[in-house]
């Protein structure tokens, strides 16, 4: 049993988390309480994502299914249904009317949100597909799979517009796009977190000293006070790096077992991060400077 997955609400007010308990449960960000807990998947959840006003919340389950939960009556909304297989990873476009998923079935699918319909399905990867996301205006998605590669997709066409690639192809955890889309930012299980520059398809910077070799580990930007990469690592570590210098500034000691997901605070110099088996906890780090 592991959390698998957790995401600030727009605002920061609110901690979504998802686990293998089957359960979606969202927490006070300031006390660290229970503010509410969804059941309706029927397997383990993988992913949480928070629509761009904060109204629903998306959940990607073992099930096969993705879940959108009205925040307000905290039932579902919509049960969105055609991945094949385990889905994996789900995100909202910014303006929230359509949603991003991709799973074990090897496809990314891009779904209407208000009709609940499969608009697209993207023969993407040639193995589960680990991570996907749109860019800030919404004409991007990106994906990435155990197959090692990165995919930048034209989100109206569903083309594939470019292909990322390392020379030693290793598994890819996690991508995302940095804040400005000019670059977008892939873990993989080497143990290396990169920074590519996908327009001329050149890595600019990489980022090491934390363990990623097992499991599909998140990694994230901090811009709230400075510009920092995060990653949870296998020993137990939240590692903080420097964008620009690439230098470990801070590492983040108190878990007891490998930390899978991490998430930055909206506004605040926060990090939560989550663990696994012989520690269920969910922590929240705060820069006390700032």
């Amino acid at each position: 049993m592991s959390i698998s997955s957790l995401k600030f609400s727009p605002d920061g007010s609110l901690l979504a988390s998802s686990a293998g308990d089957k359960l979606v449960k969202v927490w006070d960000a300031n006390t660290g309480e229970v503010f509410k807990t969804y059941e309706g998947h029927h397997e383990g959840v993988n992913d949480v994502a928070w629509s761009s006003d904060g109204d629903f919340l998306a959940s990607a389950s073992d099930d096969k299914s993705i879940i959108l939960w009205n925040m307000e009556q905290g039932d579902p909304a919509k049960i969105l249904q055609g991945h094949t297989n385990f889905v994996f990873c789900v995100n909202f476009n910014p303006r929230s009317n359509l949603l991003v998923s991709g799973g074990y079935d090897e496809t990314v699918r891009v779904w209407d949100v208000a009709r609940g319909w499969s608009l697209k399905v993207l023969p993407a990867h040639s193995d589960p597909v680990t991570a996907v996301g749109f860019n800030h205006d919404g004409t991007l998605i990106v994906s990435c799979a155990m197959d090692g590669l990165i995919r930048i997709w034209d989100s109206e066409s569903g083309q594939c517009l470019k292909t990322l690639v390392d020379d030693d192809n290793p598994i890819c955890s996690h991508v995302k796009f940095s804040p400005n889309s000019k670059f977008v930012l892939a873990a993989t299980q080497d143990s290396t977190i990169r920074l590519w520059n996908y327009q001329n398809s050149r890595c600019v910077k990489t980022y090491t000293g934390h363990i990623n070799r097992t499991y599909c580990l998140f990694t994230c930007f901090v811009t709230t006070n400075g510009q920092y990469v995060v990653s949870g690592s296998e020993d137990a570590k939240v590692y903080v790096w420097d964008l620009q210098s690439r230098e470990i500034v801070q590492v983040l000691e108190g878990h007891r077992d490998a930390v899978l997901a991490v998430a930055t605070h909206p506004e605040r110099a926060i990090i939560a991060s989550a663990s696994t088996e012989k520690d269920l906890t969910i922590r929240l780090w705060c820069d006390e400077s700032y």
